[in-house]
């Protein structure tokens, strides 16, 4: 259903692609990966036709319908969330709009007007409103919120009720571009589940390794301008990377160990007249070789050791009899918490729940109105937010930031742990106040590794992060000696560092003693996002 050969494309001087191909037959489930800014968007964009290459072939069955969920949605007018997800307000009077063009032109006959013709009929199915509403529900939705303005709500959920509308048309071919970005974890599991039955084909980017290890039978990584084709899920493309690159290592040392010997043979015996025509014919094997080019080794997860944090009291924060509200809006009311040394706690539950307050709570960054919060003895907190910028001194470079906060740290070894998280070459020599916010994001996230607190408390830290960076800092943060309380929905980096979960919802806190797979046992949420799919 769509084939590209040999792609080229070049973007602000940069060259992303140069004789690449790729392949996605009808009911392929295919990842496509590779570091941020390698051209993953750009070659979705290729796709979708609202970017044109510089060379190569980009062909689409005439009958596909293609879907797309961006990572960002468009701004909104009056939609309620229900008619975003059955695109009754705007998708629909484009479509007849496009439709009645192409009629007047004659092109009736073409691709663009089959898949307007589609998109047009899949959403005026009678039954449209009730697959919406079973979209809806299954993303988290409560049926109260169908009739809201969808623009009153968050991002996030406006980026729902449009993946909800995507849903709904069931394409041929859906193009996602990190499609849990703005999920909690049940929602997350009700999409994985739903992606997992899904009958057309299905291209995504995604930075969740775990989402793609339980969807995906195929990974095409972006590697040397090139798309390089892996069968299996994103572990076993992991696996098969590692195999090919030492073959192909070991088949490049073999090669060169030849060319030295034959050269060698020409240098000692070309002088020689006896030997002198063997000479030649050893430089003309050289010749005639195809030469093997020295592969570059995968990019690994980057290994450093956290410095010990000073050691702090058994309870690094109690909160007793917390009242929290926002107006009229109540968050918690007689909130009692209490985090003990050691625990690697992550909190869940949906979103709008009040996670992100309870961590600013916990780090004493907004007031409540009533209650005590209590840090413990010795305590040094940190906080890290996903909009924490206002750390950094803007006039100093970014590996100056890093040597400021870690005197003790090496310049060496600031460099490695900058360039782990993409801070590479001569960008660690950039003011701080010239970067952008995901840059100094990662930067005050650097800063909280190499001198690191012993309550340490993080809202999304794997946000702006791609896979391999993740990976460094789940690797870091499992030595971590220290007390960690974190937001995140992405389940590797949960499974790996939670040994305690807390349930937030509704204003009630529910403790789990054990980690992410012990509080899917125990409340089922596995089964409720399957529950949800059948639900009428």
């Amino acid at each position: 259903m769509l084939t590209i050969r040999d792609l080229k494309m070049s973007l602000g001087g940069r060259v992303l692609f140069e004789n690449a191909s790729l392949q996605v037959n009808y009911g392929d489930r295919v990842a496509l990966v590779g570091p941020n800014g390698a051209g993953k968007s750009t070659l979705f964009g290729i796709i979708l036709k609202t970017l044109e290459a510089d060379e190569g072939v980009v062909e689409r069955d005439a009958w596909t319908m293609v879907g797309y969920l961006p990572q960002e949605s468009e701004p909104l007018g009056d939609e309620t969330v229900l008619e975003v997800a059955t695109g009754r307000a705007t998708e629909v009077p484009l479509l007849e709009k496009r439709l009645h063009e192409l009629e007047k032109a004659g092109a009736v006959s073409g691709p663009e007007y089959l898949e307007a013709h589609a998109k047009h009929d899949a959403l005026n199915d009678p039954q449209v409103e009730a697959k919406a509403k079973k979209m809806l529900v299954g993303l988290g939705y409560k049926e109260t919120d169908f009739g809201r303005l969808a623009r009153e709500m968050s991002g996030g959920w406006i980026m729902r009720a449009h993946l909800a509308r995507l849903l709904v048309m069931e394409p041929d071919l859906l193009l996602l571009d990190e499609p849990t970005n703005h999920l909690d974890l049940l929602s997350l599991l009700w999409l994985q589940n739903y992606l997992k039955n899904y009958s057309g084909a299905l291209l995504m980017i995604s930075h969740d390794r775990q989402f793609m290890d339980e969807i995906v039978g195929q990974v095409h990584e972006i590697a040397n301008k090139k798309l390089v084709a892996y069968t299996g899920n994103y572990s076993a493309f992991l696996e098969q990377r590692e195999e090919r690159y030492e073959q192909h290592l070991a088949a490049y040392k073999n090669q060169q160990k030849e060319i030295q010997s034959l050269q060698e043979f020409a240098d000692r015996f070309r002088a020689v007249p006896s030997k002198a025509s063997q000479a030649m014919s050893k430089l003309k094997a050289i010749e005639r070789l195809e030469l093997i080019e020295k592969p570059l080794a995968p990019r690994k997860p980057f290994r450093f050791q956290i410095p010990p944090p000073p050691r702090g009291g058994q309870r690094a924060v109690t909160l007793e009899g917390i009242h929290m509200a926002y107006g009229s809006n109540k968050v918690y009311s007689g909130l009692d918490l209490e985090v003990e040394r050691g625990e690697r706690t992550v909190l869940v539950g949906p979103n709008g729940a009040g996670k992100s307050t309870l961590l600013k709570i916990l780090a004493g960054v907004v007031e409540h109105q009533q209650g005590e919060r209590k840090l413990g003895h010795n305590a040094k907190l940190g906080y890290f937010s996903q909009h924490r910028a206002d750390t950094l001194d803007l006039n100093k470079t970014v590996l100056e930031e890093v040597l400021a906060s870690a005197p003790a740290l090496r310049e060496d070894e600031a460099r490695g742990i900058l360039g782990s998280f993409m801070f590479r070459k001569e960008e660690i020599y950039k003011l701080t106040g010239v970067l952008s916010g995901g840059e100094k994001s990662r930067l005050n996230l650097i800063k909280f590794l190499v001198d690191p607190p012993n309550l340490l408390l993080m809202d999304e830290p794997t946000t702006h992060l791609d896979i391999t960076t993740v990976e460094s800092l789940t690797l870091a943060l499992e030595r971590y000696e220290g007390t960690l309380v974190f937001i995140s929905h992405d389940v590797h980096f949960i499974r790996h560092l939670a040994n305690k979960v807390l349930h937030v919802n509704a204003g009630q806190v529910q403790a789990f003693a054990g980690g992410y797979e012990y509080y899917l046992e125990k409340t089922g949420a596995t089964d409720d996002a399957r529950a949800a799919l059948t639900a009428k």
